[in-house]
C-alpha cells in the first residue's frame, strides 16, 4: 500500500477507515507533459516505448521523493504529483519548482542517451486548495480534485515547450527565489490570468 498511497492514507486504510477524503490548502501542483510522444512512439516497439517511459517516470519518482512531493499518477505520458500535502506551503511551492527544473535536466540527459526520440516537457504549476481522497475497491486509487488541479493542468497545455508555466498564486508563495517572465495568457474555463 505504501507503493501506491501516501503513507498517512494507507495507515488509515488498514486502519479499517472506508471513506477517506481531506481538504488541502496552499499545496501546489504540478503536471509534465511529454511533448509528442504519441507520434513519436509510433515508430518504436512496444517494449522499448514501455522502457522509455519507465526510464523517464522512474527518475521523476527519485526526484518527487527528494523534494517531497507526491506522485498522484501518471496519465499517459504525462506525470502528476503535488507538494504540501503535510508541511509548510511556501517550502512546498520551491520544491515544486525545483522538481520541474530537475525534471527538464533529467530530460536532456536521457536525450543524449537515447537516439528513438526526443524527450521535451511542458510543465504547468498552480498553488490552491483541494479535495484528495481514496476511490476504489479492489484497485485503490489516491487522487485530487478541484479547480487547482483543472488550472494546472490547463497550464500545463498551454506551456511553451522545455518552460515552466506558473500561476500569479504560486508567484506569491514563492516570492523572489526564482527569475521569472510575467505574461497573461487566457485559459480556457479561466479567462485571462497572470
Amino acid at each position: 500500500l505504501f507503493n501506491i498511497l501516501p503513507k498517512d492514507i494507507a495507515d488509515r486504510l488498514k486502519a479499517g477507515e472506508t471513506n477517506i477524503s481531506n481538504k488541502h490548502y496552499d499545496i501546489t501542483i504540478l503536471f509534465a507533459d511529454i511533448i509528442r510522444f504519441t507520434p513519436q512512439a509510433k515508430l518504436m516497439k512496444p517494449e522499448d516505448i514501455v522502457l522509455t517511459l519507465n526510464n523517464i517516470f522512474t527518475e521523476f519518482d527519485t526526484l518527487a521523493q527528494r523534494f517531497g512531493l507526491e506522485k498522484i499518477k501518471t496519465i499517459g505520458d504525462s506525470y502528476f504529483a503535488v507538494g504540501g500535502l503535510k508541511g509548510d506551503p511556501i517550502k512546498s511551492a520551491l520544491n515544486t519548482i525545483s522538481l520541474a527544473r530537475e525534471m527538464n535536466k533529467v530530460c536532456k540527459i536521457i536525450n543524449e542517451e537515447i537516439t528513438e526520440m526526443i524527450i521535451d516537457l511542458r510543465v504547468g504549476i498552480h498553488s490552491g486548495e483541494a479535495i484528495s481522497g481514496v476511490i476504489g475497491k479492489t484497485k485503490y486509487t489516491y487522487d485530487l480534485w478541484g479547480s487547482t488541479i483543472n488550472l494546472a493542468n490547463r497550464l500545463e497545455t498551454t506551456c511553451p515547450v522545455g518552460k515552466i508555466q506558473i500561476s500569479e498564486e504560486t508567484k506569491k508563495l514563492i516570492g523572489s527565489k526564482f527569475q521569472l517572465d510575467s505574461h497573461k495568457k487566457d485559459i480556457k474555463g479561466f479567462g485571462e490570468i497572470n
